[in-house]
């Protein structure tokens, strides 16, 4: 009997322990806790550093196969996915916006989701998806039919469904979230795909409970902002760096996620290349395409930002993550590579230049 209470209590206790889920501070030390991953990039810095030091140089050739788990089937394609651990359970996504729990131990699949695609929709470049975010009770990742979906993490369930974009203009979202803390609570961030189609990028901020807009922020000048379902304030100055009425289907999509800055309290996302591809009809820099962004979690309005590209004519983009690091010196830094050949160096607060070096060699464009 004692033996049957006992395990009776174990089970309500360990149900407890996964009722409270993930938290804002287990997502803020992420980077430092070794028993978890809970964020893409391990740390919302994106350093992708663990202070484990088990599997070395010298010992890694000796690791084996514990187990092995397939995506197969006819949607085996791109796997570009980060996984998440936590709780013995491995997250991952998989192409054509899927997501499966499993377990770390054996391997087994717990749960699958499958979003089940409509006809119709403009993946531009791959089918592939970039992986999930874990907060409280749930997981969340984004579909290629455009929308944001909240699952129980325990049971794979749907608990909302939210749309990002219209996937019959193009608008797509492949990137892994971004979970951040505001005045307004917990949010949920992502970007949108779609650049090569004529669509506009934006950032939008949602309640990591409901699933409700808090905030959305065009990333191409001239479009107005939204915030608790209100015009907020407009990107730029119109036809500040965009001739006529080019701006309105500027591209600059937020395709590859974000990252976020606690020194300066800053959400970083990457705006991909501006639309049309013939630069000559876009006189101008075309902000903020080709840009690294930063924005303010509270209202969604555009902090500073450094434009990689100006004019961007080459499909270079923009999107590259931004890694925030302290300098030896002590500097509050950021950092990224763009596939301009260019590797920026810039300061935390107000993305300043501090250094561009180049990493490959026949570089034309600057």
């Amino acid at each position: 009997m004692k033996r049957i209470v006992a395990a009776v209590v174990a089970a309500v206790v360990a149900n407890a322990a996964f009722a409270e889920g993930v938290t804002m501070e287990m997502i803020a030390n992420d980077d430092a806790v070794t028993s978890q991953v809970v964020t893409n990039g391990m740390g919302r810095q994106l350093q992708r550093y663990s202070p484990l030091d088990q599997i070395n140089k010298q010992n890694v050739k000796n690791l084996l196969p514990a187990w092995v788990f397939s995506f197969g089937g006819e949607k085996q394609r791109g796997q570009e996915t980060q996984p998440l651990v936590h709780d013995g359970v491995m997250y991952v996504t998989g192409s054509y916006s899927r997501l499966y729990a499993i377990d770390v131990k054996t391997g087994d699949e717990i749960w699958q989701y499958d979003a089940r695609l409509p006809e119709g929709i403009l993946p531009c470049c791959d089918v592939v998806n970039r992986g999930a975010v874990l907060f409280g009770d749930k997981v969340y990742f984004g579909t290629l039919d455009a929308a944001l979906v909240a699952l129980n993490a325990k049971t794979g369930d749907v608990v909302w469904r939210k749309k990002i974009g219209d996937y019959k203009a193009g608008y797509s979202y492949t990137a892994a979230p971004l979970i951040v803390d505001s005045k307004h609570g917990p949010l949920i961030v992502t970007g949108n795909s779609g650049g090569e189609f004529g669509i506009v990028g934006a950032v939008e901020a949602r309640n990591a409970e409901t699933g409700e807009m808090v905030w959305r922020r065009p990333v191409i000048e001239g479009h107005m902002g939204e915030l608790l379902g209100q015009p907020s304030t407009m990107t730029g100055t119109l036809n500040a760096s965009w001739p006529g009425d080019m701006w309105q289907t500027g591209g600059g999509a937020t395709w590859l996620g974000g990252s976020y800055d606690a020194r300066t309290n800053s959400i970083i996302m990457g705006a991909g290349n501006p639309a049309p591809w013939n630069s000559h009809l876009r006189p101008g820099d075309n902000l903020y395409a080709a840009s690294r962004i930063a924005l303010d979690p509270d209202t969604g309005d555009i902090k500073f930002h450094y434009q990689t590209t100006p004019h961007e004519g080459w499909d270079f983009d923009g999107v590259n993550e931004v890694v925030a690091f302290d300098a030896p010196d002590g500097r509050a830094l950021l950092a990224t590579a763009d596939r301009n050949g260019f590797f920026y160096t810039m300061e935390a607060d107000g993305m300043k230049l501090v250094n561009a070096s180049p990493f490959v060699e026949g570089i034309t464009w600057a």
